[in-house]
């Protein structure tokens, strides 16, 4: 039975009314669903991770929704580790891998069926389909997903009633899933490790879909430029809306929290407040991704001069920006070091603040003491796809430690950042930052530059507001 709000105006449901929404319903099943195109590359993942561990059942759950305020949710955004292994975007669902004799695994995706229509949860639950919207049905599900998939309510009866063979789960993604299984932190702790580690080399289907995205921010970027006039008459909120709207015209959302940040925001890393004054003159550093409705994200920033023409300060910082990200970006090849391309870019920007007399030299020991990181802050990329900040829990011997291969996506972003209160620098460089950032698929004999549709060089980026923003 659905929880009665304290004030709602409908405190009793009469029998009359009851029968009344219980009939005259229609059949709605789909029976012509086809599998998506992801289904086959979902069970080549399924099959990696059964390998790993042979003999234990793997339980992933794909998350619950969040109060926002009082019985208001967050949008419900499902763990990318299921979203990579199932292939699906449900919430309240789990794919659990059944160890076999064998060794391998038979996989089972756990959700919520169709509300029936044999009791008034349907019509009054606060999550049901006549609020929310309908959701497939089991006999559906599987035929998209291309896997056998069971009702969720029946998940804690089934654990409980399986073989005694030892259990691994995703934590911190369902309190109820967790509750019903007995598991080790750290064993725990190894599965969410591999299902980072999986991720770490993309598949084509996924390549593409990153391809979706990257093409479609560059739209959303191209919508900013063309409404820089707007942004100026009102601030950074307008920027933000734009590039929003083109988001969820063409894919599921923005990927992370838009960095619309003009003036001396554009020096904090994470500026997400949007809500600064946008003024000719100064530089706006738009940091934002596109989300495809496979929830694949964009990451791409571009440093613009909100009035067209970089000023010779501005233009000076913007160049050995774009210099060190050059220098980046040829590093990303295969057999290098993930480490190179980053060390690349900050030894380049630790020469310029060496030349510029804001560190002290020489420049191989500024770099070994790290003394540029006063102005470069962040390091100079990480991977994506499903998370902004993919394969976050990869082993560190693949992913920082490690070396590139074919498929890795990932961000090259240098940037420079002199803090509008730093007496260290003089006063006409307080208040600029600069960065530039791009996504690069690493091929078989170096790399592509899936955002190359986006002007880097100064030159370019004046001719393209010139072109677009007049």
């Amino acid at each position: 039975m659905a929880k009665r709000r304290k004030n709602g105006l409908y405190p009793e449901i009469s029998a009359e009314l009851s029968a009344l929404m219980r009939s005259g319903w229609a059949n709605t099943e789909r029976n012509n669903l086809q599998p998506t195109e992801q289904a086959p590359y979902a069970a080549r993942r399924r099959a990696a991770l059964s390998t790993r561990f042979p003999g234990e059942r793997l339980v992933i759950p794909s998350g619950n929704l969040k109060v926002r305020s009082n019985d208001d949710t967050y949008p419900f955004r499902p763990y990318s580790g299921y979203v990579h292994m199932a292939g699906d975007k449900v919430r309240d669902g789990a794919l659990v891998l059944e160890p076999r004799a064998d060794g391998g695994h038979d996989a089972y995706c756990y959700q919520l069926p169709r509300d029936s229509r044999d009791d008034d949860e349907f019509w009054t639950g606060a999550h049901a389909e006549l609020w929310t919207g309908r959701r497939r049905s089991l006999a559906e599900s599987e035929r998209v997903l291309g896997l056998p998939c069971r009702d969720i309510r029946t998940v804690v009866a089934d654990l409980a009633a399986a073989s005694g063979a030892p259990t691994r789960i995703v934590r911190g993604m369902d309190p109820s899933l967790e509750a019903a299984v007995t598991t080790d932190a750290e064993r725990d702790a190894e599965l969410e490790e591999a299902l980072s580690d999986l991720r770490l080399v993309k598949d084509a289907w996924e390549i593409g879909e990153l391809r979706k995205a990257v093409d479609s921010t560059v739209r959303g970027f191209t919508d900013v430029v063309g409404e820089l006039s707007r942004a100026v008459a009102s601030s950074e909120r307008w920027i933000e809306g734009t590039f929003f709207r083109r988001a969820r015209l063409e894919g599921n959302a923005v990927g992370y929290g838009s960095i619309c940040a003009a003036g001396e925001h554009a020096t904090i890393m994470h500026w997400t407040e949007n809500d600064g004054p946008v003024r000719p003159g100064d530089l706006l550093l738009l940091d934002a991704g596109v989300e495809t409705h496979s929830l694949y994200t964009a990451d791409v920033t571009r440093t613009l001069p909100v009035n067209g023409i970089f000023t010779p300060l501005q233009r000076e910082i913007y160049d050995a920006v774009y210099e060190a990200q050059e220098a980046g970006m040829a590093a990303v090849k295969p057999g290098a070091r993930y480490r190179d391309f980053h060390e690349a870019a900050q030894r380049h920007l630790t020469a310029r603040l060496v030349e510029w007399r804001f560190i002290d030299g020489p420049v191989d020991r500024a770099y070994e003491l790290g003394l540029q990181r006063r102005f470069t802050m962040a390091g100079t990329g990480h991977m994506l796809g499903l998370d902004v900040h993919d394969c976050a829990q990869a082993r560190m011997e693949g992913y920082v430690d490690g070396v590139l291969e074919p498929g890795m996506c990932l961000t090259v972003e240098p940037g420079l950042y002199f803090q509008a209160d730093d007496v260290t620098v003089p006063e006409e460089w307080r208040g600029i930052g600069i960065r530039i950032e791009d996504d690069l698929v690493v091929t078989e004999d170096g790399h592509e530059n899936l955002s190359v549709g986006l002007p880097r060089t100064a030159d370019e980026v004046e001719a393209w507001m010139v072109r677009f923003a007049g």
